[in-house]
Parts: structure tokens; sequence; C-alpha cells
């Protein structure tokens, strides 16, 4: 019996000094807490509340957070000729000043973005056509005069500067070579322009639906080619503004959308989008040169369909093809190698069966002075490749 109340005792001593180490205070450390303190456990909610802050914060918020600095809103006066669609000629020798053609200040708006700390911005030439005035709001609500450095309408893509020695935030070129199908892409931009009300970007998100859709050219005479299609909400004043991929890297520059009808408007989740590259190539000339030159020449003066008569007499198995005459002397077309009666049945690799068809396929290539034409053509029964480099105009040239 006496063991055994000896053991428990032990025991209660023992259970006794345990819990006193471990309510000790630290060496060097005062009850009052004047010594080196301890953090002391986090509780249980702020762990929670820590972890769902942290799940919050993605790729693409944080994609939006890196670039949103460098995309400006771009308000533009331009210039407009209102001509009156009716006219009476009775009434108009009464109140000629009615009829009359006249110009009108008009105010619209896109946006756009830098893409260089020296302050250069890239945007569609359609948001800033016939400006004579184009202001710029960044957002950290400053707002600049911007100058129009250069613009090429076939491209849709214009290039304006913010002349300051501050530098500026910008988005990195990113490339459309190994872009995905149905990879997340994020919108920039100013709709309805509503960066006016806090100076801030809408931030639209969605995937690429497409690549690669050619549009060719329109009856604004704007040549869209290699399209990236998305379903990112693209509104009226996104024009100019860039379409981003998870990285932050500009991928294309917001163009315009798709309706179903002339009738209708706003966002049905069909957008396109120019591809960074031509953006970029666009950037890069006319940076250097100012412009793009498409003053192109080709050097033929005559194209004719073929018809069974011309086939015979040409020794020719059928009529596809366009007939070649009347070439410039000294002409791209001559040095490359054509000559009169040659037949065209491709051109850059398309089949040509007429002359409305090869039309067609050259007013819907990106051509500038240096660009090389492939033609199929056939002579005396046998087709041969004839490469043709475009030079520029002879009269533009002697200027």
């Amino acid at each position: 019996m006496y063991k055994l109340v000896r053991y428990f005792t032990t025991a209660l001593v023992a259970i006794a000094l345990l819990f006193a180490a471990c309510g000790r205070q630290p060496e060097g450390e005062s009850a009052h807490g004047s010594g080196p303190q301890v953090s002391a456990a986090p509780a249980p909610q702020d762990s929670l509340n820590n972890a769902l802050t942290e799940s919050r914060h993605n790729a693409i918020t944080r994609a939006v957070a890196r670039v949103s600095p460098a995309v400006v809103g771009i308000n533009v006066t331009q210039m407009q000729r209102v001509t009156p669609r009716l006219r009476d000629p009775f009434w108009d020798s009464f109140f000629p000043e009615l009829y009359r053609e006249r110009s009108r200040k008009v105010e619209s708006l896109g946006s756009g973005f830098m893409v260089s700390p020296d302050g250069y911005i890239v945007t569609n030439y359609h948001v800033i056509n016939q400006a004579t005035e184009i202001i710029v709001t960044l957002t950290d609500g400053r707002r600049f005069s911007a100058r129009l450095v250069g613009s090429d309408p076939t491209s849709d893509i214009s290039i304006l500067k913010i002349d300051d020695d501050a530098p500026f935030p910008f988005i990195k070129f990113g490339q459309t070579r190994d872009i995905l199908v149905g990879e997340w892409v994020i919108s920039l931009g100013n709709p309805f322009g509503l960066f006016a009300l806090n100076d801030q970007p809408t931030v639209t998100v969605g995937v690429v639906s497409a690549t690669d859709r050619d549009w060719g050219r329109t009856d604004e005479g704007h040549l869209y080619l290699d399209m990236i299609q998305t379903d990112a909400a693209i509104n009226s004043g996104n024009s100019g503004g860039p379409l981003v991929n998870a990285l932050g890297e500009a991928i294309g520059m917001n163009t315009f959308i798709y309706t179903g009808s002339q009738y209708q408007s706003g966002n049905i989740g069909i957008g396109f989008a120019i591809p960074i590259e031509r953006v970029r190539e666009v950037y890069e000339e006319i940076r250097q040169h100012g412009r793009i030159n498409r003053d192109v020449w080709l050097g033929i003066m005559d194209l004719q369909d073929l018809n069974p008569r011309l086939a015979r007499a040409l020794e020719l198995k059928g009529t596809n093809g366009v007939l070649v005459g009347n070439l410039e002397s000294g002409s791209p077309a001559v040095k490359a190698g054509m000559r009169d009666y040659d037949v065209i049945v491709a051109l850059e690799g398309k089949k040509v069966d007429n002359r409305a068809e090869l039309v067609e396929i050259y007013n819907n290539l990106d051509l500038r002075v240096g660009s090389s034409l492939k033609f199929l053509v056939e002579r005396q029964g046998r087709q041969s490749e004839i490469k043709v480099i475009l030079e520029q105009k002879p009269e533009l040239r002697r200027r």
C-alpha cells in the first residue's frame, strides 16, 4: 500500500513539473513582456482570411495589375464634311446656305496603349482619323496632348507620341505564333468613355476563339488579315486597346466586333484583334521612316480574260488564266522576266481563272515597296514561277 501511494505521489509531481515547464516564460523575458517578444500562433480565423485573400490573386489579376497603368483613354476632336443628302432646285435658289457642303466638329473616343517608356502609343487609325486634336488620359489622371507620328490606313494602325520627360509604363510585345485556341486573354480599354469616370480601363476576360481569320479589304480600305478572334467583350470605344495574355504581354490590338447585322450593335461575343506582330512591324517602320510606303509599282498595264480564240492562238489547253499585255519598260515585272502574252495562272499560290479573281487576290495582299509577289505563268506550253519585287512608283520617286 505504501509503495502504491509513493508511486502516485511521484506521478503527480512529474505532471506538475511538466505543466510548470510549459508555462514558463522564455529566458530574458519578464512576465510583463519587457523582453524579446515571441509571436503568437495565428488564430484559425486569420489563417482562413489570409488563405481566401491569396486565392483571389491569380494569373489574370496579376496580369491586369501589371498592364493597366499602360492603357490610355483617347479623346479626339475631328472635322467632318457634311453634304446634304437631298437638294431641291427650287429651295436651293432661295436658301443656298442650307444645301452648301460644310464642316463640323465631332468628338469621338477610343483606346490605346503605351509600348515604350518614352511615350509612344499605338491605336487604331479609325480612332484618330481626321483628328484636329488628340487628348490622351493616363490611369493616374494626367492628360496630355498627343501628336500623331504616323498612320497606316491599310493596316488600321496609328502611332501617337506624348512629349514628356517622365518615363511611362508600357506593355511588352508578346507573340502569336504559339497562341493556343482556348487560352485565357484579357481585353482592356475605354468602352463608351467609361475611362472618364475614374481614369481606369475596363477589363473583360475571355478566351482565344480562333486565329488567322482573314476578313480581306473593307469598304474603308482597311486590310484585316490573320485576325485573332475572342469572346472577351469588346464594345464601342475599345478600339485600339490591348488584348493581352496571362503573362501580361500584348498579343493583339482590339479593332472591331461582329454583330451579325448592320442594324445591330454591341458585343455578342465575337470580337477581333490585329495580331501584335503586325502592330509591332508598323510601329517600328513608322517610328523609323515616318510612314509605310505603299505606293507600289508592278508595271502590268493590261490584263485580259482568255477566250477560246485566244487560247487556240496561244496554244493553250484551256481558258483558265489571265493574259498579260502592255508591260511598262523597266518595270519590276519586266525585270523579273515577265513578257507580253504570258498567262498568269496563279498568284501567291492561289489559282487564278480570270481577271476578277486576280484583282481580288492582289487587293487582299499586304503589299508595300520591297514586297515580293510570286506569279505562276504559262508561256509556250510551259509553266514557270516568276518572283517580282515591287518598287516605288517612278513619278513619286523623282519628288
